[in-house]
């Protein structure tokens, strides 16, 4: 039977915060494939991920009377590359205190520390932030737009840059996009859909170098929209499912686990020769041109209108 095999494999989630985002899924179907699993989360949501997870409140049965289970639990804010980069107002504030170093360097150097060199073999990047993304493009300052690129995009580069070195020859990457990438989706501003696009363009960019020097294979996936507990602060995402359901060729809501089951064959041997590719999971959202709902009520509407009288014939 030929199936999923991550049997033994090392793999680093980054971007876990709850049970609710396609990383807890990804996590999910690592593990279910056989892979060991490390997290990474941000410091300021740490200690309520830590308690959640002593206190029972997101176990999660493998379907085999297994529940996921986390070798390490990373503190890291992508926002910065080493420890230099952190201002000192991050550094003393309380819900950054004994952290440790929480920076991405910082999270390379505590993977070797705890496994060694060349034994992580998988990296999921599940981070995207735009502290304006509910402000209209034109609506949105420099600051923000830097914010939103530097969160959601510059860390993947950071990532792929810092963890390659360390990882076993021939590992993968992942990162997840969104259709906000190729057409305008109203409601996600503040330069997300301008981050999600250049992620998009380094995920072509890294696989030709991680795939040069490292023999790495670098991909994304442009998931459609789920009603995760980040995606539902936007306030917009039911509008998105919605029309997801009504004009998508399957017409159903898409799951995060069907996301994380995608993510899991693309981290595999099964998909040793893709690289550099952007896989759409949302249904078949993405090859319509044309929103059918809108459609069938337009055709709805000029069937029942009265028909138009000819036009007299001239003299």
């Amino acid at each position: 039977m030929l199936k999923v095999d991550l049997e033994g494999k090392l793999a680093l989630v980054a971007g876990v915060s709850d049970d609710q985002g396609f990383g807890w899924a990804i996590a999910k179907a690592l593990q279910k494939a056989g892979a060991r699993i490390v997290i990474a989360c941000w410091p300021p949501v740490m200690s309520i991920l830590k308690k959640g997870l002593e206190r029972g409140k997101y176990d999660t049965d493998l379907g085999d009377g297994t529940h996921l289970t986390f070798e390490k639990i990373y503190s890291l804010d992508a926002m910065y590359d080493k420890w230099e980069d952190v201002p000192e107002d991050i550094r003393t504030n309380r819900r950054y205190q004994d952290q440790g170093d929480f920076t991405i360097s910082g999270l390379r150097d505590a993977i070797v520390r705890d496994f060694g060199e060349g034994q992580l073999n998988i990296v999921i990047h599940s981070l995207a932030n735009g502290p304006e993304v509910q402000k209209p493009l034109m609506e949105t300052s420099r600051a923000g737009y830097l914010a939103a690129n530097s969160a959601s995009t510059y860390s993947f580069v950071s990532m792929v840059s810092h963890l390659s070195p360390i990882m076993a020859r021939g590992g993968s990457f992942l990162t997840l996009s969104y259709r906000a990438a190729e057409c305008v989706i109203p409601g996600y501003g503040g330069g997300m859909s301008s981050a999600k696009a250049a992620l998009e363009g380094d995920t072509r960019t890294l696989a030709f170098e991680a795939g040069r020097r490292y023999g790495h294979r670098v991909n994304a996936i442009s998931a459609g929209p789920l009603a995760s507990r980040a995606a539902r602060a936007i306030g917009t995402i039911q509008r998105s499912i919605t029309y997801s359901q009504l004009n998508s060729p399957l017409m159903k809501a898409l799951t995060s686990e069907e996301v994380a089951n995608t993510a899991a064959f693309l981290c595999s041997d099964l998909a040793s020769a893709i690289t550099g590719e952007i896989v759409h999971v949302d249904n078949g959202l993405n090859i319509m041109g044309v929103a059918i709902s809108q459609l069938q009520e337009m055709e709805k509407n000029q069937s029942q209108a009265p028909a138009e009288e000819a036009p007299a014939q001239a003299e």
